[in-house]
């Protein structure tokens, strides 16, 4: 996966500065695909610096939060996290980043933050079995919200999230960042837009990075920095056995959505915003724990999903162990047209013609280690999506001033969220699944409709319909 510090032809070298991004050639190609982020919006989001309160100070909402420093002039009120060291982590970081160098308050317990009502702006960066209580009380709050994919950990939540949302009118932006990655943006512009893959007949969607974490850590005395009930919240109580931050919780139905829901929500929502894809009328699923049997872990280490349209499917595969077929895209997208191929993944894409006489295009991953040096020594930054994070929050705050739907909108979140769940739902049912987004029932399937809401642990209350 090697890539360069500069783009070449044809991806778009963005700047974030207001005057380079309007004057260069790039900034058609970024308003294009990035409607909210007009002249308007942008001397806006350089204004008043909003205030902004932080749920999971864990790594990617850190990492979500330096990149909204770097681009705004915010204003960093309140960070929240059951983990002690976490919190005194993102504090010292924060008073260090920020132009005020003022330290923000610290909370334990996240609705004693949002009681106070004074922020403009929630990121939410918690375990996906936080999403819907953090993300529907920021609302209530009053804040507009960036919450980290996948929305939810059960179908009926991302229904709640988005009712809230529509309700509350707030603007909330789900991380789904590959939509402002610019050499996707590119692909998609003169490959997909261009017409050069001809009719398309199929997408292959895949991920075998060996990142399901699978040990067996001796149960053990939670640490005193940490408020392991807090942490659990409405998910099953298990043992503690781990630190449960970085990957462990994520290979663990009880929190999680496994790798279907942390990498194939990804891919799929890439390959929909793409090709102009809303709900699929039909979703399979066959898999299990085929290899990593020795573990804990309860995810799957072997996965197939067939997303069907009305032309094409959409077919996800993923595998925690062995080789990738293609090594150049372990974690990827593949759109199969009559006339070519598209290959993409965070770090590439490629067309390959079909005509030989054609020439293929390469798009690079872009970096700005220049523009913003302090991503070399950034801890466990990933350099490749910190271009793509940051425009993902100049789109989020385009929208917030002009109280627009941002590009990675909430809706557009729960339909990739939601049908990834309906895929493992398929897979444990051993049987296809059609949702109806309008009655919001799975057709014809009782016990499915069922499995849309998960128990909650109590005193915890679910926020969607029995």
């Amino acid at each position: 996966m090697k890539s360069t510090d500069h783009t070449s032809q044809p991806c778009t070298n963005f700047q974030i500065n207001r005057r380079q991004f309007l004057q260069t050639t790039a900034a058609a190609t970024a308003m294009a695909a990035m409607p909210a982020l007009g002249a308007d919006a942008l001397d806006l989001v350089h204004g008043k610096p909003k205030r902004v309160g932080l749920i999971g100070a864990g790594w990617y909402g850190k990492s979500d939060l330096w990149r909204l420093v770097q681009v705004a002039p915010v204003e960093i009120i309140s960070i929240c996290d059951p983990d002690k060291n976490m919190l005194a982590e993102a504090v010292e970081i924060a008073s260090q980043r920020q132009k005020s160098k003022k330290k923000p308050r610290t909370y334990p317990d996240y609705r004693e933050m949002l009681k106070e009502k004074d922020l403009d702006l929630v990121l939410i960066g918690s375990p996906d079995h936080w999403h819907a209580l953090h993300c529907i009380a920021a609302i209530e709050a009053g804040a507009d919200v960036y919450c980290q994919k996948p929305i939810s950990r059960d179908v009926r939540e991302g229904e709640a999230m988005l009712d809230a949302a529509r309700k509350h009118k707030r603007v909330v932006q789900i991380g789904t960042q590959r939509k402002s990655t610019p050499h996707l943006i590119d692909a998609k512009k003169q490959v997909v837009e261009a017409g050069l893959l001809g009719k398309i007949g199929h997408v292959d969607m895949c991920c075998y990075f060996h990142m399901r974490a699978n040990g067996n850590p001796p149960v053990e005395p939670v640490p005193a920095h940490l408020d392991y009930e807090m942490w659990t919240g409405p998910a099953p109580f298990r043992p503690y056995d781990s630190l449960p931050h970085l990957r462990w919780w994520r290979t663990f139905t009880e929190y999680g959505n496994g790798i279907v829901g942390d990498m194939c929500v990804h891919m799929f929502d890439t390959a929909r915003w793409m090709l102009g894809l809303g709900w699929p009328k039909r979703i399979t699923s066959a898999g299990g724990i085929y290899v990593q049997k020795e573990g804990k872990s309860n995810i799957s280490d072997t996965q197939t999903a067939t997303f069907e349209y009305d032309h094409f499917n959409c077919a996800w595969q993923h595998r925690t162990w062995g080789t990738p077929p293609d090594p150049d895209y372990p974690w990827a997208l593949f759109i199969y047209g009559e006339k070519g191929t598209l290959k993409a993944s965070t770090m590439r894409a490629d067309f390959i013609p079909l005509d030989k006489s054609a020439k293929p295009i390469h798009f690079d991953c872009f970096y700005e280690r220049e523009k913003y040096p302090e991503d070399v020594t950034e801890k466990a930054i990933e350099l490749n999506a910190a271009p793509a994070t940051r425009r993902h929050m100049l789109d989020f705050l385009a929208a917030v001033e002009k109280r627009s739907r941002p590009v990675a909108d909430i809706e557009e979140g729960h339909i990739s969220t939601a049908s990834c769940i309906l895929a493992n739902i398929a897979m444990d049912l051993g049987r296809p699944v059609v949702y109806d987004p309008k009655k919001r029932i799975v057709v014809n399937d009782r016990e499915a409709t069922k499995r849309l809401r998960r128990e909650y642990r109590k005193p915890w209350r679910h926020p969607g319909t029995a």
